[in-house]
């Protein structure tokens, strides 16, 4: 039986079942039937049933009955909330001290010690960081926002030692060809760390984007409050001043010192390429 000869079954199935529910034919169905429909097939059903009835049903009155149903309001898919994997701070050592090439390492260090969103972190440039504070600034991150994070002095550090081999004039993490204008490719960042996670034997699904989670959750593990943490991440829903004024000085050392404290229990040995 071909696949469309199949679908075509399901449809036909699910304008059937629908019809047994309510016992009466479905061209009489309201909004509010079909409401009620999905809502009690999702607590017996699989959603690629759910999917299945939706679909053929939405063929049936479209086609059929010459009838448009605004469906995203009559079933949704389900709210999947998964937990990320993890990695212990050990485990973040182990990662950047594996990885084979100095520029996926000090990314890998920036990432997890700024807390940067992989695309905030690979348009770094030379005027982000400033030394005389010690902050990065997140240029129109999420949502077109700005924010202001700590920079440890380890990852500054890295960042020197990494710009002296390309010396770019702007990025802090060019193209492969250092008079590019355009930052490093995500794929390879992408790609070297499944690499190491190969090499140190860690079996999680963990992306670029874990070493932000891990960033978030070993500063609550150190004790940072969550609404300092919550303007780290660049997840308050406050305009750029309000997010500035609320960085006190005494929050600003806070920070700083969890964050430092963060990454001085890293054991680093740097490659020389």
């Amino acid at each position: 039986m071909s696949t469309k000869t199949g679908e075509d079954h399901a449809y036909a199935r699910a304008v059937r079942r629908i019809t047994h529910y309510f016992d009466q034919v479905p061209d009489t169905l309201t909004t509010a039937h079909l409401k009620q429909y999905f809502n009690s097939l999702i607590k017996t059903h699989s959603w690629s049933t759910i999917k299945l009835d939706r679909n053929g049903l939405q063929f049936f009155y479209r086609y059929t009955l010459d009838k448009q149903w605004e469906w995203l309001s009559i079933v949704k898919p389900p709210q999947v909330k998964r937990i990320p994997d993890m990695l212990t701070p050990a485990q973040v050592s182990q990662v950047i001290n594996q990885t084979k090439q100095l520029r996926y390492q000090v990314f890998f260090m920036t990432l997890y010690s700024t807390g940067l969103r992989l695309s905030e972190a690979l348009n770094l440039t030379i005027h982000d960081i400033d030394k005389s504070t010690m902050l990065v600034h997140v240029r129109d991150g999420k949502g077109g926002k700005d924010r202001m994070v700590p920079l440890p002095e380890l990852t500054l550090l890295a960042l020197r030692c990494y710009w002296k081999t390309h010396r770019h004039a702007r990025l802090l993490f060019p193209g492969t060809h250092t008079k590019t204008a355009t930052p490093m490719d995500k794929g390879s960042v992408q790609k070297a760390l499944k690499r190491v996670l190969v090499d140190v034997k860690i079996k999680k699904n963990i992306s670029p984007h874990s070493l932000r989670h891990c960033y978030a959750t070993h500063l609550l593990e150190q004790g940072l409050d969550l609404r300092s943490l919550q303007q780290l991440l660049g997840h308050a829903s406050l305009n750029t001043t309000a997010r500035y004024t609320q960085l006190t000085k005494v929050k600003q050392h806070d920070m700083s010192r969890a964050v430092n404290q963060l990454t001085d229990k890293l054991n680093i040995t740097w490659s020389v390429t």
